[in-house]
C-alpha cells in the first residue's frame, strides 16, 4: 500500500475554508469524495489532530497533514481507444486528447474514457496516487475541450508534476473563438470563482466567496462583415486552473466561447450571412476551445519541456470559412 504525507500551512487567503475544499484545491489530482473518504479514515491532521471533519473551518497558521494511501476502488475496464500520444518516456506522457472524450471515469461514463484506453495500453505501469478510478491523472480537460494533457507513468513523476501545478510552473496556453469583440481585446481576468448555487454542474463569479482565478488573454483575429457574427479569435493563457475557468471568464466579459452549450450564447441570424458558415456555427458539437501547448519541467530530470499541437481539422473549417468571408 503506497501511504504519501502531504502538509500544507494555512494562509490568510485560506482562512474559514472547509477543510475538504481546501485540500481539493491543494491536491488537484484528489476527487472532492477521495478526500472525505481519507478524513474519515483519520489520516488527515490538523495541528497534529485527528479528530477533524469534513466541513472543519480553518484558521490561518493551521497545519493540515494528510496521508495519501491507496484504497479498495472499483476495477475499471480497460478499452481498446485510439489515444493520440505525441511524446511519452518511462515517467510522463504527452496526449492530445479529442473533443468528446472524457478523462476518466465518473456518473454516467464509466467505460469509454480516457482512462479506460491508458489502462488497456499500459496497464498497471501508470501512477496510482489518484487510486485505480483515475491512473495517471494529473490535471483535467473538459469534455468538450480538445489539447494536450500530461499524464504520470509512476509516484514520483505524479507529486513532482502536482507540485508544479499547485506552485503555477506549468505553462498552459488555449485558443478560443468568442462571440463579438473583446475590450480591451488584450488583457487579464482576476476573479473569484465558486460553483454555483442553481447548478452544481456549472461555475459562477463569485463576489466574497471562490478560489482566485487569473486568465491573461490577447485577440489574434476579429471577424467582422456583412456575412458574419462578429468572433474574436483569442488566445488564453492560464495562471490558474480552475473548473471551466476560461468559459465563466469569457461569459463574464459577454463574449461566449461558440459552442459552448453549458455558457451559451443564443444565435441570431444574420441578413445576407454566408449559407455554409451559417451552418458550421449552428451545428458544431462542442466548444471552441483548444488547448494548444503545455510547458513543464520534466519531472525527473528537471529539463524543461514544452509540446504544441495544431488545431482539430472541424475548428479549423470554421477559421477557413470565417476568414474567407473576410476577403
Amino acid at each position: 500500500m503506497i501511504n504519501n504525507l502531504m502538509n500544507f500551512e494555512v494562509n490568510k487567503k485560506d482562512i474559514n475554508f472547509r477543510l475538504d475544499v481546501f485540500l481539493n484545491e491543494k491536491i488537484k489530482y484528489l476527487s472532492r469524495s477521495r478526500i472525505k473518504k481519507l478524513i474519515e479514515m483519520k489520516k488527515v491532521k490538523i495541528n497534529n489532530d485527528i479528530s477533524v471533519s469534513c466541513s472543519k473551518k480553518l484558521k490561518e497558521g493551521d497545519v493540515v497533514k494528510i496521508s495519501i494511501i491507496n484504497t479498495t476502488e472499483e476495477t475499471i475496464l480497460a478499452k481498446n481507444i485510439k489515444i493520440n500520444i505525441i511524446f511519452e518516456d518511462n515517467d510522463i506522457l504527452i496526449v492530445n486528447k479529442p473533443s468528446g472524450l472524457t478523462v476518466h471515469p465518473g456518473a454516467g461514463n464509466k467505460d469509454n474514457t480516457l482512462v479506460n484506453g491508458l489502462i488497456y495500453l499500459y496497464k498497471d505501469s501508470l501512477s496510482d496516487v489518484n487510486g485505480k478510478v483515475r491512473p495517471g491523472i494529473v490535471h483535467r480537460l473538459d469534455k468538450d475541450t480538445s489539447g494536450l494533457l500530461v499524464i504520470a507513468k509512476n509516484n514520483e513523476a505524479h507529486f513532482n508534476l502536482a507540485k508544479q501545478f499547485v506552485k503555477r510552473e506549468i505553462k498552459r496556453e488555449y485558443i478560443a473563438l468568442v462571440w463579438g469583440k473583446l475590450r480591451p481585446q488584450h488583457g487579464r481576468i482576476e476573479t473569484l470563482l465558486t460553483r454555483s448555487k442553481k447548478n452544481r454542474k456549472m461555475m459562477e463569479i463569485g463576489i466574497t466567496k471562490g478560489r482566485k482565478a487569473v486568465t491573461n488573454y490577447k485577440t489574434l483575429e476579429v471577424f467582422e462583415n456583412e456575412e458574419s457574427p462578429t468572433f474574436s479569435l483569442i488566445e488564453c493563457k492560464l495562471e490558474t486552473g480552475r473548473t471551466h475557468q476560461i468559459r465563466v471568464h469569457m461569459s463574464y466579459k459577454g463574449n461566449n466561447i461558440l459552442g459552448d452549450k453549458t455558457y451559451k450564447k443564443k444565435f441570431k441570424s444574420i441578413r445576407n450571412a454566408d449559407d455554409e458558415l451559417i451552418f458550421l456555427i449552428k451545428n458544431i458539437n462542442r466548444q471552441f476551445l483548444h488547448a494548444k501547448l503545455i510547458g513543464l519541467r520534466h519531472p525527473i530530470s528537471g529539463k524543461y519541456l514544452e509540446f504544441k499541437t495544431n488545431l482539430p481539422k472541424d475548428l479549423n473549417n470554421i477559421l477557413k470559412k470565417l476568414r474567407k468571408t473576410q476577403n
